[in-house]
């Protein structure tokens, strides 16, 4: 009786041991949100997103556990350095709105999230743009962690269509000087006023996507990344930092777009 309860326990433990194991979590997923100006009131024109709309973008991604990173951290995670177990956003915004200082930072704060802010650097200082100052005080802030939250990045100085302006100087010495303008000039200029350093510049209207002259005159003035408007979450396993796709979140998005890009 013993022989056969024994013979019993070795085939439970056989069968225990073969059984299949959970799965390992999957990788999450990343993209980024493109904001342009946010307004008190409703939101008119296409490129604006009204404030209460944008906290409960905020407040929708905090409840469907989406961690707010930056690019630098997108960088570790495409090397490998660090493992994302949850879909992750990166907060950007494009032009230069005075509404970055009225109504975006203050919400920001509130949630406790990190912004990239990306500046057209010829409008610095005009009518509806932030002003230098406060474009330092935004970099400058720091939160409870000690962390500076608000990272700018450049526009390029007079946010022209990169592509165009190729075809009419011609690929060669010309347009690298055009860019090395454009991008140099304005990255000079932005860390002139900010806490840090500039190493992100989003493509005016998108304009030159995987172009390699530009690739290479981001390169060559002291870029790591640039943000293009086409329309798509990111793969963390071989994705291009010179070539990250976005989601732009227009007066009409619905946020559970979001979702949807994120494959929800």
């Amino acid at each position: 009786m013993k022989r056969i309860f024994g013979f019993i326990i070795l085939i439970l433990t056989v069968l225990c041991g073969c059984s299949r194991q959970p799965d390992p979590p999957e990788d999450g997923k990343v993209i980024i949100l493109l904001y342009h100006r946010l307004t008190a009131g409703e939101a008119t024109g296409p490129y604006e997103r009204s404030v209460s709309d944008f906290e409960a973008d905020l407040e929708w991604m905090n409840e469907n556990d989406i961690r707010i990173i930056d690019f630098t951290e997108l960088e570790k995670i495409i090397a490998g350095a660090e493992k994302l177990t949850t879909d992750a956003a990166i907060l950007t915004f494009d032009d230069g709105d005075h509404s970055w200082y009225t109504l975006a930072m203050p919400l920001l704060k509130q949630y406790g999230k990190k912004a990239t802010f990306f500046l057209w650097t010829s409008k610095i200082g005009m009518n509806s743009f932030l002003t230098w100052e406060e474009a330092e005080l935004m970099s400058h802030y720091m939160d409870e962690n000690g962390e500076t939250p608000f990272v700018f990045g450049s526009h390029t100085i007079s946010h022209q269509y990169l592509l165009t302006m190729k075809t009419a100087l011609g690929a060669g010495a010309a347009f690298d000087a055009y860019l090395d303008e454009e991008l140099g000039g304005s990255k000079r200029l932005i860390d002139s006023h900010i806490h840090g350093s500039v190493q992100a510049m989003s493509l005016p209207f998108g304009d030159g996507a995987g172009d390699a002259d530009i690739i290479s005159g981001a390169l060559r003035n002291g870029y790591s990344f640039i943000r293009t408007s086409e329309w798509s979450a990111i793969s963390t396993t071989g994705a291009d930092l010179f070539r990250l796709p976005c989601l732009p979140i227009l007066n009409n998005t619905n946020r559970d777009l979001i979702g949807d890009y994120l494959g929800r």
